[in-house]
């Protein structure tokens, strides 16, 4: 997650939407005050050799908290954080109402079925998979859905969703949008684990693509998707 103060944008990072990718990328024009949170050791590696700004400024300020942050220092010791799939119903809360008013607010969605595949593969990366119907039933709801990421009561709270199957046009659009001095190039973040390229439709039985549809139904309603499939298997 990026709240850049500089140019007046706030990411919201989902996940299985090449969010790691973008937020290494808009680090690079982050200034010194601007909240950047933490990636995985790999990626910050990688941020750190293309000489991008790491994470700064993410833990929450104290002038921002409420009783229960304060509760919550005194028994746990510890300062509230923001983390990177951190949820609009809380970062709105901690920046106020200008600031989310004011800057350009924006995330990523990806067609659920092919996200669950993805998901699939990369939580299962370093274990011997199990069926794709065992995963989905084992998996929390929060991985397999974005909703309550880029919502407030149940209702759409940023300015703008980028679509995943349409990246690079959006991302542009972006850019242009919050006058980003550069262009858009992204960095293959976590884009390794997925051997299977098989499209969806042949990876997902009848029973997964139902479950998906069930725990999804409000992103598939609010973005038109639909299940597609492929005449040419690979």
């Amino acid at each position: 997650m990026i709240v850049s103060h500089k140019h007046q944008f706030i990411f919201l990072k989902t996940k299985k939407t090449a969010g790691t990718s973008i937020e290494i990328a808009l680090s690079q024009f982050c200034g010194a005050k601007d909240i950047i949170t933490p990636i995985t050791g790999e990626d910050e590696r990688l941020r750190r050799e293309l000489g991008f700004p790491g994470p700064q400024n993410y833990r929450i300020s104290l002038a921002s908290y409420r009783l229960s942050d304060w509760s919550y220092l005194i028994k746990c010791r510890k300062r509230k954080e923001f983390y990177h799939h951190y949820p609009a119903s809380l970062l709105k809360q901690y920046v106020g109402e200008r600031v989310w008013r004011d800057y350009f607010v924006f995330c990523f969605e990806r067609n659920p079925y092919d996200k669950a595949i993805s998901r699939y593969f990369w939580s299962t990366r370093r274990e011997k998979a199990p069926d794709i119907i065992d995963f989905l039933h084992s998996a929390p709801r929060r991985q397999l859905s974005n909703w309550s990421i880029y919502t407030i009561n149940d209702e759409i709270a940023v300015d703008f969703v980028g679509r995943y199957e349409c990246l690079t046009a959006d991302l542009e659009a972006i850019w242009q949008k919050i006058g980003l001095p550069l262009p858009p190039v992204l960095t293959r973040a976590k884009g390794s684990y997925r051997q299977d390229k098989r499209h969806y439709s042949q990876v997902l039985t009848t029973e997964a693509r139902g479950y998906i549809e069930k725990v999804c139904a409000r992103e598939i309603d609010a973005f038109d998707y639909r299940f597609e499939t492929v005449s040419n298997p690979q």
